[in-house]
């Protein structure tokens, strides 16, 4: 892993967090809000200017970020009525600023792949008979293992069923498999040239799901054809940007599905930034689609109802609608307080997790 694939990779993180606050800022602003400070990062100032009406501050750990108001400062010298502070606006203003950060993230990921399309070409699908074997999973199951199964191997049929050229092959095979828990599959194989039948019996792993120990991927080829009637580009870059919403949902509704399971494969800042390097070292193509993911992934996290994420804050503002009046000062700064400690508590124990299994140390990964 290169110094300047990671530097790439914190970079492509920067500018997410950037893109967040900015929605923030740039929302308030337009509405004549005040806003004394703009922050990236956290911990010890590197860099900071002070404009006119805000200070702009670049800071150590690239972690986060913050828009300041007057209203949460009591240094600040603006009056307690000001109209033009956050907290006395009209509930749909304060609601604008708070989601304006994660409608810039959205935004920002369709523009992304809007230039991806652009410059690297619409991709464009042909799908063969069968579904690809890249590599077995013993340590999920070694059925696939002692059978007989080799990487490279291509399934063309399961119990006589054909898995033909289109893109129903590999959930049609998938769903056999979890469909046939210790029952017997018969598998038709292709391997170099030559057809064989194989049988598995899937094993019922701890998930509870029916597993053979197979990694499977479509049989299909991947070419880009670059055009510039612009409704084509638009059009394809909203179809991206409705697959990578929907493969986001998936995972969301996966992790709260079978939670045990799926909290395993969260991923903290290290573990995307390692991830980021991987693909700007090895398929820099493929930075636009892992950029506009994680924007995504931001927006997402941000909108959930959860305290000190933006989607808490429009569960305040929602409550304060229904009430008439907000909630008592204590009673949400005590929440946003717990919920803040909470999730750094989260990121820390996700950064040392991350870092342990990017090191290997082993007697420490058994601690996780």
């Amino acid at each position: 892993m290169s110094m300047v694939a990671v530097v790439v990779a914190i970079a492509i993180l920067g500018i997410l967090i950037f893109v967040h606050e900015w929605g923030h800022f740039i929302a308030a602003r337009s509405q004549g809000i005040h806003v004394n400070r703009f922050s990236i990062g956290f911990g010890p100032i590197l860099w900071k200017f002070q404009g006119k009406k805000t200070e702009y501050a670049l800071r150590l750990i690239p972690l986060g970020g913050y828009v300041g108001f007057p209203d949460d400062d009591p240094n600040s010298g603006v009056p307690a009525n000001d109209p033009d502070l956050l907290s006395n606006r009209p509930i749909l203003d304060r609601a604008i600023v708070i989601s304006a950060g994660v409608i810039a993230n959205l935004v920002f990921a369709y523009l992304l792949l809007l230039v991806q399309v652009g410059v690297m070409g619409i991709s464009q699908a042909t799908y063969h008979e069968g579904v690809l074997i890249p590599a077995l999973v013993p340590e999920s199951s070694l059925v696939a293992t002692k059978a007989g199964i080799q990487p490279g191997d291509l399934v063309l049929a399961v119990d006589g069923q054909p898995l033909g050229a289109d893109t129903n092959s590999l959930p049609n095979l998938m769903r056999a498999i979890q469909q046939h828990p210790q029952q017997p599959l018969t598998l038709t194989i292709q391997r170099q040239g030559h057809i064989q039948e194989i049988t598995v019996t899937p094993e019922v792993s701890e998930d509870g799901q029916a597993r053979i120990g197979v990694q499977l991927a479509p049989h299909v080829d991947i070419h880009r054809e670059h055009t510039l009637n612009p409704i084509k580009l638009v059009t394809a870059a909203a179809a991206e940007f409705q697959r990578v919403i929907v493969l986001t949902l998936d995972g969301f509704r996966e992790l709260f599905r079978h939670f045990d399971q799926a909290a395993q494969q969260v991923s903290g800042p290290v573990a995307i930034v390692a991830m980021g390097a991987d693909i700007a070292r090895s398929n820099a193509d493929q930075l636009f689609t892992f950029t506009a993911l994680i924007s995504i992934n931001l927006a997402i996290i941000n909108i959930l109802p959860f305290p000190a994420l933006d989607g808490g804050q429009l569960l305040f503002l929602l409550v304060e609608a229904l009430r008439g009046r907000p909630l008592p000062n204590r009673i949400q700064e005590g929440v946003m307080q717990t919920g803040l400690v909470l999730l750094l508590g989260l990121g820390m124990f996700l950064i040392v997790r991350d870092t342990v299994n990017l090191t290997g140390f082993g007697w420490v990964q058994q601690l996780f």
